[in-house]
């Protein structure tokens, strides 16, 4: 089964996978499924030293692509790019090979969004398990903290790449907790449910169910496990749908429309981390919205506990948000 992936990244992945001590595939199962060789990963895993020289390389390289492609402010193909180096000062000589090479390896793609190859590459890499689709894109009913999207996606800035893992509650929209990782470690999702627990597991119980896709992150046994131990309902997306978790993807692209730029020239990961402290705090608290009677989600969270409207406090709740509630 082969996945459109750069090498490096399922050699990544898949040692990463070997690391963890649920995996229960070996060497050859993970080339397989990730299509690539034996040999190839092992060559990998002993070129160490030489692959870090080459990645400084390529990060250095992929700056000069990125800011010909930025130029002006118009996006642009790897032809333009390579036409746009020669133009710049001194003139930059860059083969299209490897324009394409970086282009693809780093996520720049024209003119239309690529899709997300580390996505696939976790999906692929997951085990048989797999939870039934209680939520069945039955978002509007259901009550505060009874049906909580998880998702991850990636987001690009000066160093490279770093991951988001969200899980949000579908009624009120807020953010509920949240980790940020520089790789798709198994590790980051379950310090997200961490969190979760020490901030909100007094208002959670043995009802709330726990929806996300069919990645690697949620079929691994230590992550059902834990989902288990705290009595959680899982729930998963069919396999390919992502309209089964679409709040959540509707979710990082308004996250994305606001901030990627700003996170896009973010020199560290701790620059992206406090933008992303900074911004969900925001859309938490102080970003309204409509469908949510013009509040936020922390507003609307209280409305929907208290029947108190906080721009008009004689206001109950109307009987859509009773029905919600049962």
């Amino acid at each position: 089964m082969g996945i459109q992936a750069p090498a490096k990244v399922k050699y990544q992945l898949i040692h990463e996978t070997l690391l963890q001590k649920d995996n229960v595939l070996n060497v050859s199962a993970l080339c397989r499924i990730a299509g690539v060789s034996r040999s190839g990963y092992y060559a990998w895993v002993n070129a160490t030293s030489s692959r870090q020289k080459r990645e400084e390389q390529d990060q250095a390289d992929f700056m000069l692509i990125k800011q010909a492609y930025e130029f002006r402010g118009y996006k642009k193909g790897a032809r333009s790019i390579y036409m746009r180096l020669l133009h710049m000062n001194p003139p930059i000589v860059m083969n299209l090979k490897k324009i394409r090479r970086l282009m693809n390896k780093y996520g720049l793609y024209c003119p239309i969004r690529g899709s997300n190859p580390y996505r696939k590459m976790a999906k692929a890499l997951k085990t048989n398990y797999t939870a039934q689709n209680i939520v069945n894109r039955e978002f509007k009913e259901f009550g505060p903290r009874k049906v909580l999207l998880t998702d991850i996606t990636y987001l690009f800035y000066q160093e490279g790449c770093c991951y988001l893992s969200v899980i949000t509650d579908v009624c009120t929209h807020e953010v509920l907790a949240y980790t940020v990782s520089r790789s798709l470690k198994i590790d980051f999702v379950m310090d997200m449910i961490d969190e979760l627990l020490k901030k909100y597991e007094a208002e959670l119980d043995d009802k709330t169910i726990i929806h996300s896709d069919q990645g690697f992150h949620y079929t691994c046994r230590a992550f059902v496990k834990k989902l288990q131990d705290h009595s959680f309902i899982q729930s998963m997306s069919r396999k390919g749908n992502c309209w089964d978790n679409a709040p959540q993807e509707s979710f990082f692209g308004h996250m994305k429309d606001e901030i990627k730029e700003v996170i896009k020239e973010s020199n560290t990961f701790d620059e992206v981390n406090e933008i992303l402290r900074d911004w969900i705090d925001y859309y938490n608290k102080d970003r309204y919205q409509w469908e949510l009677e013009r509040l936020s989600p922390a507003e609307y969270y209280l409305y929907q506990q208290t029947g108190i409207y906080p721009l008009n406090k004689g206001k109950t709740k109307n009987k859509l948000e009773q029905r919600i509630d049962k």
